[in-house]
């Protein structure tokens, strides 16, 4: 655990518990008079939608819905929104739904504000203010946007997914309600559940870097700190004890509270700590197979820990300790043990061990090394150096091929 230099961005307010969504109608009407609401299809088609819209309308305010949501949130979507909806005018945007979900309202927010293209602002600090308040209000349990300076858009003009990274793009208020994600399927709830745990891991064993006064004001993700450590610990033992009980049975409120509970800490960690290798390799594997983004970096996260363990095992052995899972003074021994059982629960919510179970063709595994490396962040942040050649071998690794482990052992 570090304790010499901590860092903390989050929304100005986190309303957090059963029945919390009853709150968004007042929370809005103190922010602005016209409403703007992000969600899905799916959702927009519920009896909680009409709930929710009722409140909003109940508390005086003027309401439009963008229901046009689609998953992987691509560029032509957000721009549509904000088309859609800049003579509306609204003064507040609200997003209701799945990360995507919450990823358009920001960025929606953003170019409503400051207008441009969205390229303007692709990378780090490129927003140059303030944007529109938005307030978050998560369906699922996994990517922690509710409370994140991140969104991530796939624009067909690059390889690979893209993000915009500024402090001012941290929601104003997150409304985090586990009832809402009692209908979430089992798949989701685990893959969702494992890039929590991911988020909190990586943060958690992220880069120590100086304590520089200016760093936080230069760079999104300073990597590991007082205050990312003790929120990504206690978002790991959150999902360690309650994502199988809420993939077994989604209708276990107290496992999902939790869950949603570690989710958001994790969002809260990383929103400053970062994530690193298994986030920049998920990145082209995502944009090669089409996947789930949550499923390939459950996939990933073990393989990379391999990677790092072996230069800087001390962060997993902190977890290991932490979590009853091994008293060995060693350190090595200690970061081996957390990754076993990383392991043993991604088996029980029925994560698939390695890469083929994408159907990924290791032809272009040395592609995709060289496009994981343009996630600069990311790369940066990883406890052990990185380059292609240490990328491409976590993805032979990843392969359930004896040639891949050996080739990088």
């Amino acid at each position: 655990m570090r304790l010499d230099y901590g860092i903390l961005r989050a929304p100005a307010r986190i309303l957090f518990g059963n029945g919390q969504r009853a709150a968004l109608g007042r929370v809005a009407a103190e922010l602005g008079q016209r409403v703007l609401v992000c969600t899905d299809a799916r959702f927009a088609a519920t009896p909680q939608m009409q709930a929710i819209r009722d409140d909003l309308e109940r508390h005086g305010l003027a309401v439009a819905v963008f229901d046009g949501t689609q998953p992987e949130l691509p560029l032509s979507g957000i721009v549509d929104c904000a088309t859609r909806f800049r003579d509306f005018d609204p003064q507040v945007v609200v997003g209701l739904g799945g990360g995507s979900c919450l990823d358009l309202a920001k960025l929606a927010a953003l170019l409503l504000t400051h207008g441009g293209q969205l390229p303007d602002y692709y990378g780090e600090m490129k927003v140059p203010g303030p944007v529109l308040p938005v307030i978050a209000v998560p369906t699922t349990s996994g990517t922690g946007s509710e409370a994140t300076p991140v969104a991530v858009l796939g624009d067909p003009s690059r390889a690979i997914k893209v993000g915009i990274s500024s402090p001012h793009l941290i929601p104003h208020t997150a409304i985090c309600d586990p009832e809402l994600t009692l209908t979430c399927p089992a798949g989701l709830t685990a893959i969702s559940g494992a890039d929590a745990l991911a988020h909190a891991v990586e943060c958690f064993a992220a880069v120590e870097r100086a304590g520089d006064p200016a760093m936080a004001l230069t760079r999104v993700f300073v990597g590991k700190n007082a205050l990312g450590d003790h929120l990504a610990l206690s978002a790991i033992r959150l999902l360690f004890d309650h994502l199988p009980r809420a993939v077994e049975d989604g209708g276990d409120l107290e496992a999902r509270s939790a869950v949603m509970l570690g989710a958001t800490m994790a969002g809260l960690a990383f929103g400053s700590g970062g994530t690193s290798a298994a986030h920049a390799l998920q990145y082209p594997v995502g944009a090669e197979t089409g996947s789930a983004h949550g499923l390939g970096i459950a996939i990933l996260l073990p393989h990379t820990i391999d990677f790092n363990l072996i230069q800087a095992p001390g962060a997993y052995a902190d977890l290991a300790r932490a979590l009853g899972l091994s008293d060995a003074a060693d350190d090595m021994a200690a970061a081996r043990a957390f990754a076993a059982a990383l392991r043993d629960l991604f088996a029980r919510i029925g994560i698939p061990a390695g890469l083929d179970a994408l159907n990924v063709d290791p032809a272009g595994f040395g592609r995709m090394a060289e496009l994981a490396m343009g996630a600069t962040r990311l790369v940066e942040n990883n406890p052990r150096p990185l380059d292609a050649a240490a990328m491409r071998g976590i993805l032979d690794m990843a392969m359930p091929e004896p040639r891949g482990k050996a080739a990088h052992a």
